[in-house]
C-alpha cells in the first residue's frame, strides 16, 4: 500500500490559516479564493483520513490532530523552502523575513513592502517561529531578518519598539467570582507574554492559573474561542475572529520587540525593514 504524502502548497494554507487567524486572512495572505484555501484543508484531511480545522460560530478551531499538523506542517516548509533555495536557486533577488506569531499579520505585510520598495521585483519568503529560533536562523544566514520578541532570545538585536498587549476573551466573558483565580489561556512556556501576564496579575494581587496552554498561538486562539479563560494578545490591528478585548483585568505595559539582520544582508533593505517595525510600533502606527 503507497505511503500517504503530504500537499506541499496545502501545508502552506494550512499553516496560512493559522498565522492569519482564520481562512479568510489566510486566503488573503496567499492571493488566493478562500474556497481553494478550504480545498487544501480538506485535501490533507483526505490523506490523514481525521479533521484537523473545525468551524466554530464566526471562527475556526484546529482539532488535536489539526495542531500537531500544523507543527509539523512547519518544520516540513521550513526544509522543502530551504532546499529549493540551496539546491535550485531559482527564486532570484529572494529576501528571506522571520517573525513571532505575535502580530504576524500585521508585520508580515509591512515588511514586504518595505523591502520591495527598495528591491522591485524581489521574492518576499516568511517564516514564523519561535524568538530564539528566529535568531538562530539569522545568525545561520537562513533568514534575511527576522522580528521577535527581545526577552524571549540571547540576542538582544536592535530595539524597534513595544509591542501592545491586551487581554482577550469571548464576547461577554466573565471570569470567576473572588477568591476563584483568573484562569488564563497561554503559549506553553518559555513564553515571554505568558510570564508576563502572570507576573502582571501577582504585582496586582490577582490570582491566576493557566487553564489552557498550546504549543502555538493557533492553539491558544482555538482554546480561548471555548470560553474557559483569557489570553494575553498583541493589540495590533483587528482582534481575533470570535475574542474581543477584556479590560476588566489591570492593563499591561507593552514588551519590548527587537530586529536582528543576518551579517552581509544588504544595509538598504536592513534600514527599510526596521523602520517599517518601527513605524507599525509608535503610538501613532
Amino acid at each position: 500500500m503507497p505511503q500517504p504524502v503530504l500537499d506541499i502548497v496545502a501545508l502552506r494554507s494550512l499553516t496560512a490559516i493559522a498565522d492569519c487567524g482564520g481562512f479568510h486572512r489566510a486566503a488573503h495572505s496567499l492571493a488566493l479564493s478562500q474556497s481553494a484555501v478550504s480545498q487544501h484543508v480538506r485535501r490533507l484531511e483526505k490523506t490523514l483520513g481525521s479533521r484537523v480545522v473545525e468551524r466554530e460560530g464566526r471562527g475556526t478551531r484546529f482539532t488535536p490532530e489539526g495542531r500537531l499538523l500544523v507543527e509539523q506542517a512547519r518544520r516540513i516548509l521550513a526544509v522543502h523552502d530551504e532546499a529549493v533555495r540551496v539546491l535550485l536557486d531559482t527564486e532570484g533577488d529572494t529576501v528571506t523575513i522571520g517573525s513571532t506569531e505575535h502580530a504576524a499579520d500585521q508585520f508580515l505585510p509591512r515588511l514586504t513592502a518595505a523591502v520591495q520598495e527598495v528591491r522591485p521585483g524581489c521574492r518576499v519568503r516568511f517564516r514564523i517561529d519561535r524568538s530564539a529560533r528566529l535568531v538562530e536562523a539569522v545568525e545561520r544566514g537562513s533568514v534575511d531578518v527576522a522580528v521577535y520578541v527581545t526577552e524571549a532570545a540571547a540576542t538582544e538585536g536592535t530595539p524597534v519598539g513595544g509591542l501592545p498587549l491586551t487581554w482577550h476573551a469571548t464576547p461577554g466573558w466573565v471570569p470567576p467570582p473572588a477568591p476563584a483565580p483568573v484562569p488564563l489561556v497561554a503559549i506553553e512556556d518559555p513564553c515571554a507574554i505568558r510570564r508576563r501576564a502572570i507576573a502582571t496579575l501577582a504585582a496586582h494581587g490577582v490570582a491566576a492559573t493557566v487553564v489552557g496552554d498550546a504549543g502555538y498561538l493557533a492553539g491558544v486562539l482555538d482554546v480561548a474561542r471555548t470560553g474557559v479563560g483569557v489570553a494575553l494578545l498583541a493589540a495590533v490591528g483587528p482582534a481575533p475572529d470570535g475574542l474581543s478585548p477584556y479590560g476588566g483585568l489591570p492593563s499591561v505595559t507593552p514588551i519590548p520587540m527587537s530586529a536582528l539582520a543576518r551579517p552581509g544582508a544588504d544595509p538598504e533593505t536592513v534600514a527599510a525593514a526596521f523602520e517599517a517595525v518601527r513605524d507599525l510600533l509608535s503610538p501613532a502606527g
